[in-house]
């Protein structure tokens, strides 16, 4: 007998972790993007906090990338555009996560990102190469 049309198919999610040993070069093209992936998380958290607290708003991950594109377009932030696009969208997944987990009550309200902390940066697998 054949099961296969009963058999559920399971979608495998995998995570990788790399130790990297970057140049100089390499050095400051990372810290712009942790500058860059914190800066706009802070940001989303602020505009979004504001958004609820002032105008009873609820801004959605939607809503903040719209915003966030603008914001690249004007010229105090145009350096948001040095860095992948793709860092800058996931912090905002990030934040939209911390949010969900705020909710449903497995995490305290989320916090602004320090320079001090340690830096990450998140890239889905299509958007770099090694």
């Amino acid at each position: 007998m054949i099961f296969a049309d009963n058999v559920m198919k399971h979608e495998i999610k995998r995570t990788y972790r790399y130790r990297i040993y970057p140049n100089s070069e390499q050095r400051q093209e990372l810290a712009r993007t942790f500058g860059c992936s914190r800066w706009v998380y802070n940001w989303a958290l602020e505009t979004k906090t504001k958004a609820y607290y002032q105008d009873e708003e609820s801004l959605s991950f939607t809503d903040l990338s719209g915003r966030l594109t603008d914001k690249k377009r004007k010229e105090e932030t145009e350096w948001l555009s040095e860095v992948s696009a793709v860092t800058l969208q996931q912090s905002l997944r990030n934040l939209n996560q911390a949010f969900t987990n705020f909710f449903e009550g497995r995490a305290e309200y989320p916090s602004f990102k320090s320079k001090k902390a340690g830096q990450t940066a998140r890239y889905v697998g299509t958007a770099f190469g090694l």
